[in-house]
């Protein structure tokens, strides 16, 4: 009987759409609730303090913060090791093969930020946000792409996976530059004991992730502590786990990787999602979206992304330092573009972080990170739909 009503979601759970699709469903019970009569509930229990510890020595976070900070921090550290073996043995390892998501993900990301600033640039306290529209939702686009089926080239599949995983690259070194608070010198110093700890371990090659883990979990309190954002440990520890390159070697990275992959996607995503997607739309009108906040993400998202990313790569193939994607062609490779504007889940964590200081402008942010996403998702979705399913010569 079990094994009957597992069989449904087993076969959900594998498919490629199946991160995506959680990730929405979570965005919009966010805003129904948001904007029902439990309004006062759902932003109630994410304000509450929850203390994690043992007597006196712990921390006291919101529940909201608990999210953004403590299991942000595990998607970085699951970001990371995708990073680190896509540059050791995947898509990015060779100079042929990253150079044209690399040059996409440079133009998907200086372009957004461009306009944002140009239309924020006569409101200075807004200007911090201007990273928001530079980062692209991995799940979520991805998602798109496999409901199109053999429409789309796997050639396309990996361009836009490549190139998102440069933008959270991207994304990871903004935050620790431009987000980070004020620095403690004590807490610093402990970050960099620990961390060479790590690399002891490392270099010894050791095959359990448990002592990683013990000292991962200090790493992530010493970087809280420091004024660095905690996601950060994430990325540090990360960096630092053991990967084999043979087919055949035991790889702990690989083995992580996998672990966790399930609990990233449709546990620690969509209950982000859920958290930071709430936002009340009483009162909204058009106007609203024409406030330089969100019409700055908006417009960063849905025009900036799709040019950077298409000129930038556009300049790289005619130039013959890349190549088109194989058995794609201009519509198709453009429609993907337009997709990388799918902010989503990274641009309302990067807009948390932009507007710590400033609340009032949060819900801005949230309007223009829906807006643009959408916009984003259903043209390129049609566009894609509609376009040649194999590349004229």
């Amino acid at each position: 009987m079990i094994k009957t009503i597992s069989k449904p979601f087993k076969w959900f759970f594998k498919l490629e759409a199946a991160s995506g699709l959680v990730l929405l469903i979570s965005a919009i019970l966010a805003l129904i609730i948001s904007n029902s009569s439990y309004s006062s509930y759902y932003f109630g229990y994410l304000e509450k303090f929850l203390f994690i510890g043992f007597n006196e020595i712990g921390l006291k976070l919101s529940v909201l913060h608990w999210i953004n900070d403590a299991l942000m921090a595990i998607f970085f550290f699951f970001v990371t090791l995708e990073i680190k073996r896509e540059f050791l043995q995947g898509e990015l390892s060779s100079r042929k093969q990253a150079i044209l998501p690399i040059v996409g993900a440079v133009g998907g990301m200086l372009v957004p930020a461009l306009i944002y600033i140009y239309i924020n640039i006569k409101t200075p306290e807004t200007l911090n946000g201007w990273a928001i529209p530079s980062a692209t939702d991995i799940a979520f686009s991805l998602g798109i792409l496999s409901l199109l089926g053999s429409r789309v080239p796997l050639s396309l599949k990996v361009f836009l996976t490549a190139l998102a995983i440069i933008d959270d690259l991207g994304a990871i070194v903004i935050i620790a530059f431009f987000y980070s608070g004020d620095l403690s010198l004590k807490y610093l110093g402990l970050i960099l004991i620990t961390f060479i700890f790590l690399i002891v371990l490392n270099r010894f090659s050791v095959k359990k992730f448990i002592p990683f883990m013990i000292l991962g979990l200090f790493l992530w309190f010493f970087t809280y502590k420091s004024g660095v954002h905690a996601t950060i440990a994430g990325v540090l520890l990360a960096s630092v786990i053991p990967h084999r390159k043979k087919e055949h070697d035991f790889s702990l990275l690989v083995k992580i990787e996998h672990s966790i992959s399930p609990y990233v996607a449709f546990g620690i995503m969509p209950l982000f999602a859920f958290a930071n997607a709430g936002v009340s739309l009483d009162g909204l009108s058009f106007s609203s979206l024409l406030l330089p906040v969100p019409l700055g993400i908006l417009m960063g998202l849905f025009v900036g992304k799709q040019i950077g990313v298409f000129i930038f790569s556009f300049i790289a193939i005619k130039l013959g330092f890349a190549q088109i994607p194989s058995n794609s062609n201009w519509v198709s490779f453009y429609a993907v573009g337009i997709l990388t504007g799918i902010g989503f889940t990274m641009s309302l964590f990067v807009g948390n972080l932009a507007f710590v200081e400033n609340m009032q402008y949060i819900d801005g942010v949230k309007i223009g990170v829906l807006s643009g996403s959408l916009l984003s998702t259903i043209f390129g979705y049609f566009l894609l739909l509609l376009a040649p399913s194999k590349a004229k010569k």
